[in-house]
């Protein structure tokens, strides 16, 4: 979203951002990252420090609706409501700004953007970063995926346009909604103009981030094979909030390894995050299959380790692993939860420094020629002036 709404004022549109509270950490960055943008932002809905009792009757709402949902159905607004916690005031503001394109970027803002274009005699376009209704499960019994459908069947109708963050999502998306034409617009970031660091003196580091660093991402079967492979010496990084718990349990786990250490960093701002990965030099996109939105899925994970000029062992998603037989030479896939194979690639790697090396420069060239929004905000640009003149 952030990328998008530069682009548009960078292109000379006037830009409004209505957002809402999501948790401590994330409003932090969140305030450091509008002091630099000139587009104008809105937040709603309240929070639990300055505006409690907004924030409160939200949340309650939610909750109410959600259960209104599963025992009257998702009529009369019960879906939209259960889906986002700030539905009444995300509504109400949109509306009041009289626009000539509304762009939702979750699909809590969708019903929104589809109100506010209606009542504005306006266009509306939807960015699906992943394919929703199997966000959480693969189960179309779930509320979450019943919910989830309904607001799409209900709304994805009404765009003018639909982008995806992946080929395989927006094929997805394709095959539920034929008319509607999915573009894909990857994930990827402005050049970064990062410079390669020889680290053959150190041990070989590894690096991951999410905005929670938890359990059940594919991280326990990495520090399993740097047990494996107690004769090298690794680092692994893990950047993203965490708790104590986390780091009691991977410490634990990680306890047969000698030479190997787990380091643990807090969230960054994220404009710094490429510099930060540029020190490391494998990026790790330990991704799941399941749900089947993990699996089609690209994340803005594997896009900053080429950025920042990592090589990537990424895990055999059917997304993953299409992006690197496009862009082959600048990282390797294991099957998700094989000890052998990545012991394999990592034994490769510590052991052959020249061909990490090739790995790396490979990864920041696509970053810098090919991988990069400079070159991907041309698509969203020509599509935001073709909907408009429409």
């Amino acid at each position: 979203m952030v990328k998008e709404a530069d682009s548009l004022k960078e292109a000379g549109y006037t830009v409004t951002v209505i957002y809402q509270y999501w948790n401590e950490w994330g409003t932090a960055l969140d305030m450091q990252l509008l002091q630099t943008k000139k587009w104008k932002s809105i937040r709603v809905g309240g929070d639990p420090s300055a505006a409690k009792f907004v924030y409160l009757k939200s949340r309650i709402r939610q909750k109410l609706a959600m259960k209104l949902s599963n025992i009257l159905g998702f009529g009369f607004g019960f879906a939209e409501t259960a889906i986002t916690r700030c539905l009444t005031e995300q509504t109400n503001f949109a509306q009041s700004i009289k626009a000539d394109l509304y762009i939702a970027h979750n699909l809590g803002a969708l019903p929104a953007a589809v109100s506010a274009s209606k009542k504005n005699k306006a266009k509306c376009g939807f960015d699906a970063e992943d394919f929703h209704r199997y966000e959480v499960t693969n189960n179309k019994t779930s509320l979450d995926y019943k919910i989830k459908k309904y607001i799409e069947d209900k709304y994805l109708a009404q765009v003018d346009y639909l982008t995806t963050s992946s080929p395989l999502i927006s094929a997805a998306y394709q095959e539920c909604y034929p008319q509607l034409k999915p573009i894909t617009l990857l994930n990827v970031f402005p050049q970064q103009h990062i410079s390669m660091v020889d680290h053959t003196d150190k041990p070989l580091q590894l690096f991951w981030f999410s905005q929670t660093i938890g359990s059940a991402r594919g991280l326990e079967t990495v520090i399993d094979v740097i047990n494996h492979l107690d004769e090298l010496a690794f680092e692994l990084h893990l950047l993203g909030n965490h708790d104590v718990e986390i780091i009691e349990t991977f410490n634990s786990r990680l306890k047969s390894a000698k030479k190997s250490k787990i380091f643990y960093h807090r969230p960054i701002p994220a404009d710094e995050i490429f510099k930060f990965a540029s020190q490391f030099d494998i990026g790790l996109a330990t991704e799941l299959s399941y749900p089947e939105n993990r699996d089609i899925c690209l994340t803005n994970k594997i896009f900053t380790y080429v950025q920042a000029g990592l090589a990537i062992i990424a895990t055999d998603t059917s997304a993953q692993s299409q992006l690197l037989e496009n862009y082959p030479h600048m990282g390797d896939t294991y099957e998700n939860g094989n000890i052998e194979a990545l012991k394999k690639l990592l034994t490769l790697y510590a052991n052959h420094r020249e061909k990490l090396a090739a790995r790396k420069k490979q990864a920041l060239t696509y970053g810098n020629e090919k991988l990069n929004w400079n070159l991907e905000q041309q698509t969203f640009l020509e599509l935001v002036a073709n909907t408009l003149a429409n």
